[in-house]
């Protein structure tokens, strides 16, 4: 497990992350999304001992970070944005690297053996790595990061370059990992976490905006709800009907092969049920209601709903300061 409390960190006079605080629990698979420059990196070398909290603790599997830092890392399997590999060196030798490099006490040949199977590298075991596809590599990357079988796994944007194939793949691999491992991916891409995550973190301008269950992050969206509704009539006007129930803040309409239906995107203001007055709208313009289905919000409204929130907050606290500075 993972304990992650107020950390703050500052380079020089400028401040990069602010009280940061989550968990990531034994077995749990914790997506930690945010844009580029939101302070993921920096937070996953905090953790990982790379770098050092202004102030703040992380403690993992109970050792604290700074305090007993060899243990506190012996619990931790790393691989940074750009993989740590030696490219002239063959698979074979750069993972017997490793091996010795974190003072391995296993049947080498053995638990090479399941690491290679694990992470599906076998086939390029005795080739060097120079010569891999990026896809291999960033296998080979997450291969070193299982060799001392550490606690927990942390994996900084591992899909990045890679092309769709790869990417599910890469998917399949951390859903695996997640079965005896906990293990934190961060991403700045959506369907990733979404894709592999127990629970996603959002961090936006070094402050946490959002930790919930991936099943329950829907509920940050402010109560707001979404529904498809398919109906017969004439496109423009149902359109425009649809934007003046009460209730409704958004509506979209998409393309259609049936000639004489659309189907409509309805967005809910928060709290709100459209569903009543859609279905009476309906019914009193003698337009045909086909098909209803709720939708969510998905991840990604949330998402950028959330950044922008947290940046009209940020904006805010500038101003106030500024004020009173001024005052």
């Amino acid at each position: 497990m993972i304990e992650v409390k107020n950390i703050v960190k500052r380079f020089g006079d400028k401040p990069v992350l602010f009280d940061v605080s989550f968990t990531a629990g034994d077995n749990e698979i914790v997506g930690f999304l945010g844009p580029n420059g939101a302070g993921k990196t920096t937070t996953l070398n905090i953790i990982t001992g790379y770098l050092s909290a202004t102030s703040g603790t992380v403690t993992v599997d109970g050792f604290d970070i700074l305090d007993d830092p060899i243990n506190a890392r012996k619990q931790i399997g790393f691989l940074p944005e750009i993989p740590p590999l030696y490219p002239d060196m063959t698979v074979e030798e750069y993972l017997n690297f490793v091996y010795e490099l974190r003072k391995c006490t296993f049947n080498r040949a053995k638990h090479l053996e399941e690491i290679t199977e694990v992470t599906r590298i076998s086939d390029v075991y005795k080739r060097v790595i120079g010569n891999l596809s990026k896809g291999y590599k960033q296998r080979v990357g997450i291969a070193q990061a299982l060799v001392a079988n550490p606690k927990t796994i942390i994996l900084d944007e591992p899909t990045a370059g890679l092309d769709p194939q790869q990417i599910i793949e890469i998917r399949n691999l951390v859903r695996v990992l997640g079965r005896e491992h906990t293990v934190i991916i961060s991403s700045h891409v959506l369907s990733e976490v979404q894709a592999v995550a127990d629970r996603i973190v959002i961090i936006n301008k070094g402050r946490i905006v959002a930790d919930e269950r991936a099943d329950e992050i829907t509920r940050v969206a402010e109560g707001k709800r979404r529904f498809s509704f398919i109906i017969c009539g004439p496109e423009k006007e149902v359109f425009a009907a649809l934007r003046g129930v009460e209730g409704v803040s958004y509506v979209e309409s998409l393309p259609s092969t049936d000639i004489d239906s659309t189907t409509f995107i309805v967005e809910s203001a928060t709290g709100a049920d459209v569903r009543r007055g859609v279905f009476a709208l309906t019914a009193a313009r003698n337009w045909p209601l086909i098909g209803v289905e709720a939708i969510g919000v998905n991840l990604e409204e949330i998402f950028i709903s959330l950044v922008d929130k947290n940046q009209r907050s940020t904006s805010k606290r500038g101003a106030s300061a500024g004020a009173n500075e001024r005052m």
